[in-house]
Parts: C-alpha cells; sequence; structure tokens
C-alpha cells in the first residue's frame, strides 16, 4: 500500500527543528526572562553601549554607541524577518533592570540545528549566575521545545573567559577554524566551534547545568 502525502508530510514534520520565528517565545525562571529583541529596546541597551565599550572586545558585530547600537538591533531583526536569527533581551529578574542579549542564529529547520550566541552581559550581571540560568532556559528550549538535534557555538580563539563558561556547561570542543573571518579593526579571527548534541543534554548537560544554578 503506498504511503499517503499527508503521512509524509507529517514525518518530514516530525523530524524537523520546530522553531517558528514569527513566535513570540517567553522563557523565564526565577532569575531571568528573556524575550524577543523590539526595536524600542535600543533604550534599554544603550547605557552599556554608551559606557562600556569593553563588553564587545571579541565581536564581530558590535554595538558601541548610539549608532552602533541601532545597527546592532537592526540587523539581527533583519535576520529574524528572514527566519535566520532569534535576538532575545535579557531581564535580569534579580537586579531587576535589563542586563544584556543574546540570540540565536544559524538556525536550519532542515537539519534541526542551531547556533546559540552574540551574548554579552552588562558588567555588573557578569558573574552572577545570570548567565547559567539563560542557558539552561535557553538549552531547554531548543532541545525540548524545539527539537534541536544540535547546538553550536562559536567564540574568538583569544576569549579564553568566555571558552572555559562554555565548557563549564558541558559544551564539547570540535575544532578551531583558523582565520575564519576578520574582526572590526580589520585582524583575523580565528574561531573556536564548540557545541551540544540532544543526547548530551538528555544524559548529563541538563542535569551538569540544572546542578550550578
Amino acid at each position: 500500500m503506498p504511503i499517503s502525502n499527508r503521512f509524509l508530510s507529517l514525518c518530514v514534520f516530525l523530524f524537523m527543528l520546530q522553531f517558528n520565528t514569527t513566535e513570540k517565545y517567553l522563557l523565564e525562571d526565577d532569575f531571568a526572562l528573556l524575550r524577543p529583541l523590539e526595536e524600542k529596546d535600543f533604550v534599554h541597551l544603550l547605557p552599556f553601549a554608551l559606557q562600556e565599550p569593553n563588553t564587545w572586545q571579541y565581536s564581530i558585530q558590535q554595538a558601541i554607541g548610539e549608532e552602533g547600537l541601532k545597527n546592532y538591533i537592526a540587523n539581527t531583526l533583519e535576520a529574524r524577518k528572514k527566519g535566520l536569527e532569534y535576538p532575545f533581551i535579557v531581564y535580569d529578574k534579580t537586579q531587576r533592570t535589563y542586563a544584556g542579549s543574546t540570540r540565536f542564529y544559524n538556525i536550519s529547520n532542515w537539519h534541526q540545528n542551531l547556533s546559540l550566541g552574540y551574548t554579552w552581559y552588562g558588567a555588573k550581571h557578569r558573574g552572577t549566575g545570570l548567565n547559567k540560568h539563560c542557558k539552561f532556559l535557553l538549552l531547554s528550549f531548543a532541545f525540548e521545545h524545539c527539537k534541536a538535534m544540535r547546538v553550536e557555538f562559536h567564540a574568538d580563539f583569544e576569549n579564553k573567559h568566555s571558552i572555559r563558561a562554555m565548557k563549564s556547561i558541558g559544551c564539547v570542543e570540535e575544532g578551531v577554524l583558523r582565520q575564519s573571518m576578520k574582526k572590526p579593526d580589520g585582524q583575523w579571527r580565528d574561531t573556536i566551534v564548540l557545541s551540544i548534541l540532544q543526547s548530551e543534554w538528555l544524559e548529563r548537560v541538563k542535569t551538569l547545568i540544572a546542578g550550578q544554578l
């Protein structure tokens, strides 16, 4: 008996990443709230852009100054419209103030994978545990709601602090892409690639991060 087109369509859907970039996703626990970044959030992030330029020392996309922040927000919102990225603004419930931003990018529904990054926080929010809460929320969403098979992470190979942080939550180092892209100053950047697979999330990473919260 031939398999119906409807059944085939259902099978394809079940084995695709279930991420709709037009939806409004809210992720939160008692410490953090992540909601979709909007153009009006410029006012919440401007103090960081004006007062803490070193925040983007290792970032390819920098949000320094008013124009830099406007371009930063505009670029990621345009990428969201194209279904490529999904940016969040982060609210720190403990300090009762906006703390920074993060996003999913390289979203591939067909291959059931995406990348997590472009994460930054204002100075007073670093080292407080906020990042661990955000990562737990984001990874739970990616693997359990969206059914991702793989979440990938990238960092400047010189950004040792960020690399340690990613490994501390269970990311597996895969390799280094040499001279993979140019930095804003024109210098070449070597990019380290790490990842977490769905099986690793279920077997050990979820428990590992939960124990650190």
